[in-house]
């Protein structure tokens, strides 16, 4: 539910990142957590947060409804449409050898292996795996060398029948033979291979990797055999639920739920499906994590208002005016005035249930292993040029950006100093001082230096560039000044004015010939309530401005022309409005070359949940017109972002997120890679999308992959990393944050940040003791 984001090509045990961007709220902070710890060698890591206990006090039994985005499109997570649900699901049934923990680091998974190393380097790698001799599939056949086997030539990229996304790894495998027994597997590499612990997770059995038929078209819809704690029982499209249920041929600690439903729910449904009881397990944006933190905060029950929700926004003087409306004399402002204020009664009733049920659950949070950047397209255009690029780049506040998002929630703000680790990872080091820190005047140096100046963008007559000593630039629609306030634009009043203004007032001064009919005691009500209101509200003016006049001529609207339009005219001696300098210089202080202006487009996702990306993208903007370039902001379809725009290329600017990895060598060397021309004279930039590389990063990564020492091939690839800040094509922001909604009774569950999670841990706390408050009943 946050930034856009893609999946690699390289699919193992990881977050597959396609959602959209997470809002801001306030939720109490991280103890420990403050600014004054941030570092920035050493990142601060915010904790996984899954209420975790012991599996004695977890209880037998249960049901978990688990929130995904859709139904699996597949199965099989070597496919090139294989997904962040397929990874969930998969996690549950299949082997993983290597699990991440929650630093990101890889540990071997006793349930599987009971040893994997390398036993020779010279003159080839040789890996030597030693299986759990307990562990076998659901149809009781044991886990062994012919699973690898087969595994190994689906994917090393040897047989075009098989239909996979990626061979990383597989393809350097030179033969893999049976050791002593089945459950011994010695695997020989034809090219060192330092990643070799990402292979054979998840581990599939023989019958769905030994034939293209089995591989390509079986395994999208069922899977033959598992191997985890949970087998898969039904796949109900209808319903759209994946369930599993308790594996009875399970070695290891039994699952402690007795079924795991898997149901599809779209994100902005998501509170609504908490709020009925159907699910259990959500992530969720930022707005819905608000209303369940305000639900618990609320408490409800006690006759005291919400504190969020509709009509709660409505200040002591708007409620006043609005009840005095209802109850005026004019009946067609008081049939609107009642109206509104019955949908806002019907509106609050409904958002009152709603929080009631929400009152069942709590939001977990910490940060995803994934981070958000900037990306600048340098195929073409002013951004193809390395030195606009890094101006853009030092023209950044990056802490301020990193605020916006993870400031209000409580979660560590601290700015990304790596593209291929992220905070608490082995190897990460904050390499941005490649490319420099902030710098206002250096990044105007070096668009100077480009050839960007102030009046470049219009050329005189005779062909000449503009700017010159003595030329007068004329403003553009740039220079226009923009009125800000709505109701002013429109010449209507404010929530905290009447409605009505179209009549006189009885204080106010009546034109020759204009005579007033007796009032009502219900119209004189009216309207002493409405000085009333306004008195109140003049009043809270006062504290803000320190006069009563100048309060009395802003508020209460005594100071009307023609139509009596509340707040169309300034009090006497009230200057006149002035257009903001920056509006009125613009076209001055835009950058242009060869008569074309500085100008980007920068491309924002449009749809519901991306208002924190969409507030970083025009804080972005606001930071790049300080120093003279333009931005362009276009606001497309979330459907469309990423194909349309980001992979296409059709952009300058945009903002995107990756899943971060414990395989760097291999899985960040395609986007980094520097594109290459193909034979029709398009370009291959396989997952770069920047469309910038240089053979010098190429090569430290694949020295890194081919490392056997894992300190050396941390060394290369911090040397990497540093190029590719250098490059300024790519501009880290911040690891995305995680937010979790769960049934306040489950445990071992919730926020798991970089690890994954122990699905037979899964489960409810066992019931309290006598006397204490009653459990929820599932």
């Amino acid at each position: 539910m946050s930034h856009v984001g893609v999946p690699r090509g390289t699919v193992r045990k990881r977050r597959v990142l396609a959602f959209l961007a997470t809002g801001v709220l306030t939720i109490p902070a991280l103890a420990g957590c403050t600014s004054s710890d941030r570092v920035t060698t050493v990142a601060i890591v915010a904790p996984q947060d899954v209420a975790a206990a012991g599996r004695d006090a977890v209880a037998d039994g249960g049901t978990v409804n688990w929130a995904i985005d859709a139904m699996p499109t597949t199965f099989n997570a070597f496919q090139a449409d294989a997904d962040a649900t397929t990874t969930r699901i998969t996690g549950a049934l299949l082997p993983t050898l290597f699990p991440l923990d929650t630093k990101g680091t890889p540990h071997k998974n006793s349930d599987y292996l009971e040893s994997a190393k390398i036993i020779e380097r010279e003159p080839k790698q040789v890996v030597l795996y030693r299986l759990n001799q307990q562990a076998v599939w659901s149809d009781g056949r044991e886990i062994g060398a012919p699973d690898f086997v087969a595994q190994w030539r689906a994917l090393s990229g040897k047989d075009s029948a098989f239909w996979t996304a990626r061979n990383a790894g597989y393809d350097r495998i030179e033969r893999i033979e049976r050791g002593k027994t089945d459950t011994e597997v010695r695997v020989t590499f034809a090219k060192p291979y330092g990643d070799w612990r990402s292979l054979f997770s998840p581990l599939y059995p023989k019958q769905v990797t030994s034939s293209p038929a089995a591989f390509n078209d079986r395994a999208r819809t069922t899977l033959a055999a598992t191997s985890g704690p949970f087998r898969l029982r039904t796949v109900n499209k209808g319903a759209g639920t994946v369930t599993l249920t308790r594996n009875a041929h399970w070695w290891g600690s039994p699952a402690k739920l007795d079924s795991l439903v898997f149901r599809a729910v779209k994100p902005q449904d998501r509170v609504q499906a908490l709020v009925d009881g159907k699910v259990d397990v959500a992530d969720i944006d930022a707005a819905a994590a608000h209303r369940v933190v305000a639900a618990a905060r609320d408490k409800g029950g006690n006759g005291q208002p919400l504190t969020h929700g509709p009509g709660s926004e409505i200040g002591p003087a708007a409620a006043l005016r609005s009840w005095a409306l209802a109850h005026g004399s004019d009946e067609k402002a008081a049939a609107a005035a009642q109206a509104s204020r019955e949908k806002t009664r019907k509106a609050a009733e409904v958002y009152a249930t709603e929080q009631d049920g929400l009152r069942d659950y709590v939001v977990r949070k910490s940060l995803e292993p994934a981070y958000t950047q900037l990306a600048l397209n340098g195929e073409s255009g002013p951004l193809a040029d390395e030195r606009v690029r890094r101006a853009v780049a030092r023209a950044l506040n990056r802490q301020e950006l990193v605020d916006i998002v993870l400031g209000p929630l409580g979660l560590p703000a601290a700015p990304l100093g790596s593209h291929l680790a992220l905070a608490g990872q082995p190897g990460y080091e904050d390499n941005s001082d490649a490319l420099g820190e902030q710098d206002t005047k250096k990044a105007q140096a070096l668009l100077a230096d480009a050839g960007w100046i102030r009046g470049g963008a219009v050329k005189k007559s005779d062909g000449t560039k503009a700017g010159s000593k003595g030329e007068k630039v004329k403003g553009g629609e740039h220079g226009k000044a923009e009125p800000t306030d709505k109701a002013t634009k429109a010449g209507k009043s404010d929530d905290n004015k009447p409605g009505d203004d179209s009549k006189p007032r009885e204080d106010e001064d009546i034109s020759p010939g204009h005579v007033l009919a007796p009032a009502p005691a219900a119209a004189v009500q009216s309207a002493a309530l409405l000085r009333q209101a306004d008195a109140f509200t003049t009043a809270r003016a006062v504290a803000d401005t320190g006069t009563a006049e100048s309060a009395r001529g802003k508020v209460t609207g005594q100071n009307r022309g023609p139509g009596g339009a509340a707040g169309a005219y300034a009090p006497m001696g009230t200057a006149a409005p002035q257009a903001p300098a920056k509006a009125a210089d613009s076209v001055r202080d835009t950058l242009g070359k060869d008569g074309k202006s500085l100008t980007l487009r920068f491309v924002l996702p449009s749809g519901p949940g991306s208002e924190s990306l969409r507030a970083v993208g025009e804080k972005i903007s606001s930071m790049l017109d300080s120093i003279g370039v333009r931005t362009e902001l276009i606001k497309v379809a979330d459907a469309g972002y990423f194909k349309d725009h980001v992979a296409s290329g059709d952009y300058d600017l945009a903002l995107y997120s990756w899943p971060a990895t414990a395989y760097p060598a291999t899985d960040d060397r395609p986007i980094f890679a520097k594109p290459v021309p193909a034979t029709d004279g398009s370009l291959l930039v396989e997952q770069n999308y920047t469309r910038v590389g240089t053979d010098h990063i190429d090569q430290l990564f694949d020295e890194a992959l081919s490392e056997l020492d894992e300190g050396a091939a941390q060394d290369l690839l911090k040397q990497a990393d540093a190029r590719i800040w250098a490059a300024a094509a790519s501009i880290p922001l911040y690891q995305r944050p995680q937010l979790v909604a769960t049934d306040r009774k489950l445990v071992n569950v919730g926020a798991f940040g970089f690890g994954v999670p122990h699905y037979q841990d899964i489960g409810f706390k066992k019931p309290q003791a006598a006397g204490s408050p009653a459990n929820r009943k599932k």
